[in-house]
């Protein structure tokens, strides 16, 4: 019987192994905390596999355990105290505008992990908000909350106005209005 629960769990991660890696990065913004971050969660799944092939949606129980590992990491003083960077991430292919690619994942890579959590579930994951409040372990008004911060920091992070114009800002176009009433 152990055979057979092991073949069978080897026969859900392989099949589920590139997607999960794809959401992991997403998370991480790094291929090699994502692997370590999907390595946890089979980890994790493993130990759990009975009650996890019993249910329904085994897929969205993993990814369940994918994020609550994530946040769980963050919220530890490792994630606080270490820092590894440097290395652009490798591509998994040719993006259209690479660019515009670059900009969305450093946006994203600056949100808070909450955040960043919140807007892989919604967007990447296409989860609603209650499935996502359930994977996150909050309320629907968290999540709601969440998602919009979330975005209002990515639209902000993305304006071309801002990046080009310094004066764009409030204190910016402030001292600029100075500087003209002042010559």
């Amino acid at each position: 019987m152990s055979a057979r629960r092991d073949d069978e769990f080897t026969a859900f991660v392989t099949a589920r192994l590139p997607a999960l890696r794809r959401v992991a990065y997403l998370l991480c913004q790094d291929w090699h905390g994502a692997d370590d971050l999907v390595q946890a969660a089979i980890t994790r799944l493993y130990t759990h596999w009975a009650r996890a092939q019993a249910m329904e949606h085994t897929e969205a129980y993993v990814r369940a355990i994918v994020f609550r590992e994530f946040l769980g990491e963050r919220r530890s003083g490792w994630a606080r105290r270490v820092s590894l960077g440097g290395q652009l991430p490798d591509d998994s292919g040719p993006a259209p505008d690479r660019d515009a690619a670059l900009d969305v994942n450093a946006a994203l890579r600056a949100l808070p992990p909450r955040q960043r959590a919140t807007l892989v579930l919604r967007y990447y994951c296409d989860l609603t908000v209650e499935q996502a409040a359930q994977v996150l372990g909050c309320t629907p008004g968290t999540v709601k909350s969440q998602t919009s911060k979330a975005l209002s920091s990515l639209r902000h992070a993305l304006e071309p106005a801002a990046a080009a114009d310094p004066d764009s800002g409030p204190r910016g176009r402030a001292a600029a209005r100075g500087h003209r009433e002042g010559a």
